[in-house]
């Protein structure tokens, strides 16, 4: 199982159904930028208002031990697209604390 897969909780607004969908698009990149933890550092919450309307709003929440909460939003109307959007996002922000932490060990 990865640790997209282990720690990803999802609210009402989307169903079990959609959960394989969700692992599906989130996991792969998300994964790999994950590997550096280990999983049960790692808690992500991801959740819809409104959605399938025109203002649909995706919020992909995460904590990871160490690093301040990160949130990662779309105001993308298709959902997969929202879902991609909130985990590339969350992947930049991931990676900037981690090169600022790599950097501060450096000096």
């Amino acid at each position: 199982m990865t640790t997209v897969a282990d720690r990803l909780r999802i609210v009402p607004e989307f169903t079990s159904e959609d959960r394989g969908r969700l692992v599906d698009i989130l996991s792969g990149k998300l994964d790999r930028r994950f590997k550096r933890w280990d999983p049960q550092q790692v808690e992500l919450e991801i959740s819809a208002k409104g959605r399938d309307t025109d203002q649909q709003r995706v919020v992909l929440e995460c904590w990871i031990s160490g690093l301040p909460k990160l949130v990662a939003t779309s105001a993308e109307a298709r959902l997969d697209d929202a879902i991609a959007e909130v985990r590339d996002d969350l992947f930049r922000q991931i990676d900037k604390h981690v090169t600022k932490q790599e950097g501060s060990r450096r000096r």
